[in-house]
Protein backbone atom coordinates (compact mmCIF):
# COMPACT_ATOMS: atom_id res chain seq x y z
CA UNK A 1 0.00 0.00 0.00
CA UNK A 2 1.30 3.52 -0.64
CA UNK A 3 0.93 6.31 1.37
CA UNK A 4 -1.84 8.20 -0.51
CA UNK A 5 -4.07 4.96 -0.26
CA UNK A 6 -3.22 4.85 3.33
CA UNK A 7 -4.14 8.23 3.81
CA UNK A 8 -7.31 8.03 1.64
CA UNK A 9 -8.58 5.17 3.46
CA UNK A 10 -7.85 7.22 7.06
CA UNK A 11 -10.80 9.67 5.26
CA UNK A 12 -13.46 6.88 5.99
CA UNK A 13 -12.79 6.13 9.29
CA UNK A 14 -15.68 7.62 11.67
CA UNK A 15 -15.19 8.73 14.96
CA UNK A 16 -16.88 6.72 17.48
CA UNK A 17 -18.97 8.28 20.18
CA UNK A 18 -17.93 7.80 23.91
CA UNK A 19 -21.10 5.50 24.43
CA UNK A 20 -20.73 3.43 21.27
CA UNK A 21 -17.03 3.26 22.08
CA UNK A 22 -17.47 2.64 25.88
CA UNK A 23 -19.63 -0.75 24.68
CA UNK A 24 -17.21 -1.76 22.41
CA UNK A 25 -14.36 -1.91 25.25
CA UNK A 26 -17.03 -3.39 27.70
CA UNK A 27 -17.87 -6.30 24.66
CA UNK A 28 -14.06 -6.74 23.79
CA UNK A 29 -13.08 -6.72 27.41
CA UNK A 30 -15.78 -8.97 28.96
CA UNK A 31 -16.81 -10.64 26.42
CA UNK A 32 -13.92 -11.00 24.14
CA UNK A 33 -15.56 -10.24 21.50
CA UNK A 34 -12.89 -9.83 18.46
CA UNK A 35 -14.87 -8.10 16.52
CA UNK A 36 -15.40 -4.88 18.73
CA UNK A 37 -11.30 -5.29 19.33
CA UNK A 38 -10.90 -4.49 15.26
CA UNK A 39 -13.49 -1.98 15.55
CA UNK A 40 -11.01 -0.14 18.44
CA UNK A 41 -8.35 -0.77 16.22
CA UNK A 42 -9.65 0.46 13.39
CA UNK A 43 -10.97 3.71 14.89
CA UNK A 44 -8.03 4.79 16.08
CA UNK A 45 -5.64 3.88 13.39
CA UNK A 46 -5.80 8.29 12.85
CA UNK A 47 -3.84 8.39 15.66
CA UNK A 48 -1.47 5.88 14.37
CA UNK A 49 -0.66 8.10 11.57
CA UNK A 50 -0.83 11.64 13.59
CA UNK A 51 1.98 10.25 15.97
CA UNK A 52 3.97 9.30 12.71
CA UNK A 53 3.47 12.27 11.41
CA UNK A 54 5.42 14.29 14.33
CA UNK A 55 8.48 13.49 11.88
CA UNK A 56 8.66 14.14 8.28
CA UNK A 57 9.84 10.90 6.96
CA UNK A 58 10.65 9.90 3.68
CA UNK A 59 7.08 7.83 2.34
CA UNK A 60 8.62 3.80 2.17
CA UNK A 61 10.04 4.83 5.90
CA UNK A 62 6.74 6.88 7.13
CA UNK A 63 4.98 3.56 6.28
CA UNK A 64 6.93 1.30 8.22
CA UNK A 65 6.64 3.71 11.15
CA UNK A 66 3.10 3.34 10.37
CA UNK A 67 3.16 -0.31 10.65
CA UNK A 68 4.98 0.03 13.76
CA UNK A 69 2.86 2.18 15.59
CA UNK A 70 -0.39 -0.16 14.69
CA UNK A 71 1.33 -2.45 16.66
CA UNK A 72 1.68 -0.31 19.21
CA UNK A 73 -1.74 0.16 18.88
CA UNK A 74 -2.87 -2.93 19.17
CA UNK A 75 -0.60 -3.49 22.36
CA UNK A 76 -2.06 -0.42 24.11
CA UNK A 77 -5.95 -1.73 22.79
CA UNK A 78 -4.82 -5.15 24.64
CA UNK A 79 -3.56 -3.81 28.03
CA UNK A 80 -6.30 -0.87 28.02
CA UNK A 81 -8.41 -0.66 31.23
CA UNK A 82 -11.29 0.79 30.47
CA UNK A 83 -12.77 1.05 33.49
CA UNK A 84 -10.14 3.53 35.10
CA UNK A 85 -11.09 6.31 33.61
CA UNK A 86 -7.96 7.34 31.24
CA UNK A 87 -9.09 8.20 27.91
CA UNK A 88 -7.42 4.97 25.33
CA UNK A 89 -5.71 7.89 22.88
CA UNK A 90 -3.43 9.38 25.73
CA UNK A 91 -2.61 5.60 26.74
CA UNK A 92 -1.89 4.46 23.42
CA UNK A 93 0.33 7.21 22.40
CA UNK A 94 2.82 6.10 24.90
CA UNK A 95 2.91 2.48 22.87
CA UNK A 96 2.25 3.98 19.66
CA UNK A 97 5.19 6.16 20.11
CA UNK A 98 7.76 3.69 21.80
CA UNK A 99 7.09 1.34 18.96
CA UNK A 100 7.71 4.16 16.13
CA UNK A 101 10.98 5.38 18.12
CA UNK A 102 12.46 1.62 18.19
CA UNK A 103 12.06 0.89 14.73
CA UNK A 104 14.14 4.41 13.75
CA UNK A 105 16.70 3.77 16.20
CA UNK A 106 20.14 2.74 15.00
CA UNK A 107 22.32 -0.11 16.40
CA UNK A 108 24.11 2.56 18.29
CA UNK A 109 20.87 3.63 20.55
CA UNK A 110 20.80 7.10 18.22
CA UNK A 111 18.03 7.86 15.94
CA UNK A 112 17.70 8.18 12.19
CA UNK A 113 19.19 11.76 10.88
CA UNK A 114 15.77 12.52 10.17
CA UNK A 115 13.50 15.58 10.81
CA UNK A 116 11.87 15.63 14.45
CA UNK A 117 9.93 17.66 16.17
CA UNK A 118 13.10 18.98 17.91
CA UNK A 119 14.64 20.09 14.65
CA UNK A 120 12.06 22.19 13.80
CA UNK A 121 12.20 25.13 16.72
CA UNK A 122 12.19 24.80 20.30
CA UNK A 123 8.63 25.80 20.27
CA UNK A 124 7.66 22.14 19.16
CA UNK A 125 9.97 20.41 21.22
CA UNK A 126 7.64 18.64 24.57
CA UNK A 127 9.52 18.05 27.83
CA UNK A 128 10.04 14.76 27.24
CA UNK A 129 11.85 15.42 24.33
CA UNK A 130 13.98 17.57 26.08
CA UNK A 131 14.70 15.92 29.46
CA UNK A 132 17.62 13.75 28.03
CA UNK A 133 20.61 15.40 25.95
CA UNK A 134 21.73 12.96 23.85
CA UNK A 135 25.16 14.43 23.06
CA UNK A 136 25.90 14.56 27.35
CA UNK A 137 29.28 13.22 28.96
CA UNK A 138 28.13 9.53 30.37
CA UNK A 139 28.42 11.26 33.95
CA UNK A 140 26.01 13.92 33.43
CA UNK A 141 23.74 11.90 31.17
CA UNK A 142 23.63 9.38 34.22
CA UNK A 143 22.80 12.29 36.29
CA UNK A 144 19.85 13.12 34.05
CA UNK A 145 18.16 10.01 33.80
CA UNK A 146 18.03 9.62 37.38
CA UNK A 147 16.32 12.87 37.66
CA UNK A 148 13.91 11.45 35.00
CA UNK A 149 13.24 8.48 37.02
CA UNK A 150 12.22 10.66 40.06
CA UNK A 151 10.09 12.95 37.90
CA UNK A 152 8.47 10.14 37.08
CA UNK A 153 8.24 8.70 40.38
CA UNK A 154 6.63 11.60 41.30
CA UNK A 155 4.47 11.87 38.55
CA UNK A 156 2.96 8.66 39.59
CA UNK A 157 1.97 9.83 43.15
CA UNK A 158 -0.33 12.46 41.47
CA UNK A 159 -3.99 12.01 42.01
CA UNK A 160 -4.73 10.62 38.97
CA UNK A 161 -6.31 13.72 36.93
CA UNK A 162 -3.26 15.55 37.76
CA UNK A 163 -1.39 12.78 36.33
CA UNK A 164 -3.58 12.43 33.26
CA UNK A 165 -3.28 16.36 32.26
CA UNK A 166 0.57 16.86 33.02
CA UNK A 167 1.38 13.66 31.20
CA UNK A 168 -0.79 14.73 28.45
CA UNK A 169 0.41 18.40 28.09
CA UNK A 170 4.36 17.82 28.76
CA UNK A 171 4.83 14.52 27.89
CA UNK A 172 2.29 13.35 25.21
CA UNK A 173 2.52 17.44 23.55
CA UNK A 174 -1.58 17.17 23.76
CA UNK A 175 -3.73 20.58 23.70
CA UNK A 176 -5.10 21.34 26.79
CA UNK A 177 -8.56 21.48 24.44
CA UNK A 178 -7.94 17.76 23.25
CA UNK A 179 -7.74 17.08 27.43
CA UNK A 180 -10.69 18.50 28.30
CA UNK A 181 -12.63 16.70 25.66
CA UNK A 182 -10.91 13.67 26.60
CA UNK A 183 -11.97 13.89 30.20
CA UNK A 184 -15.26 15.50 29.31
CA UNK A 185 -14.31 18.83 31.84
CA UNK A 186 -13.97 22.36 31.24
CA UNK A 187 -10.65 23.87 29.84
CA UNK A 188 -10.38 26.07 33.21
CA UNK A 189 -10.38 22.84 35.31
CA UNK A 190 -7.95 21.42 32.88
CA UNK A 191 -5.12 24.46 33.88
CA UNK A 192 -6.74 24.23 37.51
CA UNK A 193 -5.29 20.46 37.60
CA UNK A 194 -2.31 21.31 35.77
CA UNK A 195 -1.48 24.03 38.33
CA UNK A 196 -2.66 21.86 41.34
CA UNK A 197 -0.22 19.03 40.01
CA UNK A 198 3.10 21.12 39.50
CA UNK A 199 3.09 22.58 42.45
CA UNK A 200 2.78 19.23 43.91
CA UNK A 201 5.79 17.99 41.73
CA UNK A 202 7.83 21.26 43.07
CA UNK A 203 7.08 19.86 46.12
CA UNK A 204 8.62 16.25 45.80
CA UNK A 205 11.19 17.60 43.75
CA UNK A 206 12.44 20.48 45.98
CA UNK A 207 14.48 18.54 48.53
CA UNK A 208 16.13 16.23 45.67
CA UNK A 209 16.97 19.10 43.57
CA UNK A 210 18.51 21.21 46.65
CA UNK A 211 20.41 18.46 47.59
CA UNK A 212 22.01 17.94 43.89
Amino acid sequence: MILSQYMAELKHIRILLPEEERRLWQSYKADGNLESRRCLIESYQPLVFKTAMRWHLPETTMLDCIQEGTVGLIEAVENYDYTRGVAFSLFAVHRIKGRIINHLKCDDGSLLHIDSPLTQGAGQATIADLLIDAQAEVATQAEQNYLVEQLKTALNRLPAKEQQVLQGVFLDDCQPKELADAMEVSLSHIYRLQKQGIRRLRGMMSKLMGNW
